[in-house]
């Protein structure tokens, strides 16, 4: 059956070479309540160590601790066989990273993540032996902030899922790191109390693994959390849930599953894998690998003329023959800067200027004052002086693209954010978390987010 998917999937697509399917197969192993909890994440790595398949364990960094404090040896050298990533300090224990950085600025929030996050990856690096590979957020409790953190913290990568940003349903950069985020059809999983035949979900990864390889590789995410094999309900659900926060020493453990259910449970994701694992042209990697294959976010050399006519239009990214440059990109490309990272501004400002045209000597004197505002703070300031009146950033990088440089007045154009289209307008379903308070929202941090669009950009396997 699988065989005959994949030949007519080709057979319709026209296509005859197949290529490469990456498939991430990540854990998140936060459980530090139930010792249980503990057995699963070593069953589950000592059983995928067997098949000859390495898995990203995203762990919290009390459940580290906890291990440790237990003694649980074995469970940290079979997970350090694996690639290990971080998903927070705490994870349910209030506030969430969704709660403290919402009322603060970017680059305020970005400062207390570090503050509050920072110590359980030095944790996670001091136990494992290893710089976490990747973060992942608990729930979906994401902050914008986090990015800036994150990579003053030497994390490269972004695992999770979430509907805050997302782009094409595969692998993008944005906020300067790899996201594997809001992969839609290409997020994947065998349900483990779905009561559907297990024949069900390997027909639906083998279709998403033949449009991948059809259409020139791409990469598949699945993810398990290791409690959820051994209980019923989640850990964090009966003791945090709407913004609860008890003390420790009232904290309950989940009900757990009998150990016939747990065996079925764990049969279900080795039989998966072993699909899987067997399908042409798949590969399973892990977050560090999958860096190494989508290179880095350095922006390819393209022609002024195409940049401008393409920013003149609309900001948003731009994909070429030798990879793709984000907004943010092409705006340094048009000041002359040389290629680098830099963040997008840390508001949204309409600006004063309400003139038609500038003056030639007035708009190169703007130029170089963004060259400047640049250069010695690596993002984009949110308005240029244009004179005592000013351009949002945005109106700026239009005018920008849209001069020819020989007219001695400047024709001004309004911008275009089409990079904001990728993120979500949904407040309350994009923070939609049982251990968020009730009716949380956080369209701040959904704001904050699209000002960072100008960082948004497809990864491209090398």
């Amino acid at each position: 059956m699988r065989t005959a998917l994949l030949l007519l999937f080709l057979a319709a697509t026209g296509l005859h070479a197949a290529a490469p399917v990456y498939v991430v197969l990540w854990f998140d192993t936060e459980d530090y309540i139930e010792p249980a909890a503990d057995d699963a994440a070593l069953h589950i790595a000592q059983d995928l160590t067997g098949m000859g398949v390495r898995a990203t364990f995203k762990i919290v960094g009390e459940k580290a601790r906890v291990l440790e404090q237990r003694e649980r040896w074995d469970v940290i050298r079979a997970l350090a066989l694996h690639d290990i990533g971080y998903h927070s300090n705490f994870h349910s224990v209030q506030p969430t990273p969704a709660l403290y950085p919402r009322d603060l600025g970017y680059l305020e929030g970005a400062a207390e993540f570090e503050r509050r996050e920072g110590p359980g990856a030095r944790d996670l690096a001091r136990i494992f032996g290893v710089r976490p590979s990747c973060y992942g957020q608990p729930g979906n409790s994401w902050a914008p902030q986090s990015y800036a953190a994150l990579r003053h913290m030497g994390i490269p990568m972004y695992l999770d899922e979430g509907d805050h940003v997302g782009l094409g349903e595969q692998p993008f950069w944005y906020g300067g790191l790899l996201h594997v985020f809001h992969m839609g059809r290409f997020q994947l999983r065998a349900p483990l109390d779905g009561g559907e035949p297990l024949t069900n979900s390997y027909a639906r990864f083998d279709q998403a693994a033949a449009e991948l390889s059809a259409r020139g590789g791409g990469v598949i995410s699945i993810y398990y959390h290791p409690t959820e094999f051994v209980t019923t309900e989640f850990w964090d659900a009966v003791n945090f849930a709407k913004g609860a926060n008890p003390e420790r020493v009232a904290w309950v453990r989940p009900r757990r599953r009998s150990e016939a259910e747990s065996a079925r449970c764990f049969g279900i994701l080795h039989d998966y894998v072993a699909h899987a694992k067997d399908v042409p042209r798949v590969r399973f990697v892990t977050a560090r690998e999958l860096l190494q294959l989508y290179g880095n976010p350095a922006a390819p050399r393209v022609e002024r003329a195409q940049i401008a006519a393409h920013m003149a239009a609309r900001q948003t990214f731009l994909e070429t023959g030798g990879g793709a440059l984000s907004a943010a990109d092409m705006l340094l490309a048009l000041l002359g800067m040389e290629p680098q990272f830099v963040e997008g501004p840390t508001a949204r400002l309409a600006g004063s200027f309400r003139g038609g045209r500038i003056p030639r000597a007035a708009f190169e004197r703007a130029k170089a004052d963004a060259v400047s505002f640049i250069a010695a703070n690596q993002r984009l300031p949110a308005e240029v002086w244009i004179g005592s009146a000013t351009l949002s950033i945005g109106d700026f990088a239009a005018t920008l693209a849209g001069d020819d440089g020989a007219a001695g007045e400047i024709s001004v154009r309004r911008a275009n954010l089409e990079f904001e289209r990728y993120f979500s307008t949904e407040p309350g379903k994009a923070f939609d978390w049982p251990i968020h308070p009730a009716g949380f929202q956080a369209p701040e941090l959904l704001e904050l987010g699209r000002l960072q669009g100008w960082t948004l950009k497809p990864a491209r396997l090398r």
